[in-house]
């Protein structure tokens, strides 16, 4: 039986939350309930400015409180170690506004999940920032650590609408040019665009000593396939009409989508980048997992 917070993971509870602050907050308050409860106990936001011990390590600067509450050693980190400067990047295109039968379009899963990391960045004195793109970027917010920063973010991804093409690509060339320091680039998209220029921009975000996770993100029946019958499909970026048979089609179309997957997995492990494959129907908590795992690496 979940929590009532733990139930704030579920994209069908969160959208019954007007206010993205609150959907932020019940989403992080809800991932570290289940975290509490876990074999993940402590590694959390209560224990953000610590690193395990390791040997050569000081003990004088192990942090005992700490041990007490976890029954493992950890050391305050000084401040220069524990900051990471995070880049939420979130597609705007027209595609991202779809969805078949979830209360969430992939843009609304998105700013959810953006929504929760940039509270948790906050929360965490880490500085970040937003870059929202279509076919072009459209908005940015410099990464900052300030209160304020959380408060300007929501309020750009909360009037964020989907329209237009896209062209990821292009877009993390251009993020890649203004990021002055290195950090962590979290790309949030459905990557329904040409293949090679978004992997090539990805490279370029590695090869400059960014770390990347791209959180590909695909509405449920993009994934399931729950159609039946003659099935007429739109792309909403192109107009482009497709009439199938779904029976005929769903075995040759479930192969389609978890080699597309694959390959994009497979294209981001060979350039060091972390590949999170969501869909709408999915809680939460396995891309905050993600970050909070991959912050904790780094250190």
């Amino acid at each position: 039986m979940p929590t009532p917070t733990e139930r704030y993971l579920k994209p069908e509870v969160i959208q019954t939350v007007s206010r993205l602050d609150l959907r932020a907050r019940f989403i992080v308050e809800g991932f570290m309930a289940g975290l509490h409860a876990s074999p993940f106990h402590g590694f959390s936001v209560e224990f953000s400015e610590h690193r395990r011990y390791a040997q050569g390590d000081d003990p004088k600067d192990i942090d005992w409180m700490a041990f007490a509450k976890t029954d493992r050693l950890y050391v305050k980190k000084y401040q220069a170690e524990t900051n990471i400067t995070g880049w939420l990047l979130m597609d705007l295109s027209e595609s991202m506004g779809y969805t078949h039968s979830q209360k969430l379009t992939k843009l609304d899963y998105c700013i959810c999940l953006a929504a929760a990391m940039g509270y948790l960045m906050v929360h965490q004195q880490d500085p970040v920032g937003l870059v929202t793109f279509g076919d072009e970027l459209r908005a940015s917010l410099p990464a900052r650590s300030k209160r304020k920063q959380l408060g300007d973010m929501l309020a750009l991804l909360a009037a964020a609408k989907p329209s237009g093409g896209t062209d990821v690509g292009g877009a993390l060339k251009k993020v890649s040019a203004m990021a002055k320091h290195r950090g962590l680039m979290m790309l949030f998209s459905d990557l329904l665009t040409d293949r090679e220029p978004t992997l090539e921009g990805l490279r370029r975000l590695r090869h400059a000593g960014h770390d990347v996770i791209v959180f590909h993100v695909l509405d449920a029946a993009e994934v399931e396939f729950p159609f039946s019958g003659t099935v007429d499909l739109t792309d909403p970026e192109t107009g482009e009409n497709l009439i199938l048979d779904a029976a005929g089609m769903r075995a040759e179309y479930g192969d389609a989508v978890r080699e597309f997957r694959d390959d994009l997995q497979t294209e981001c492990r060979k350039m060091g980048a972390d590949f999170v494959p969501l869909h709408t129907g999915l809680q939460f908590d396995k891309a905050l997992l993600e970050y909070l795992s991959h912050r904790e690496a780094r250190f």
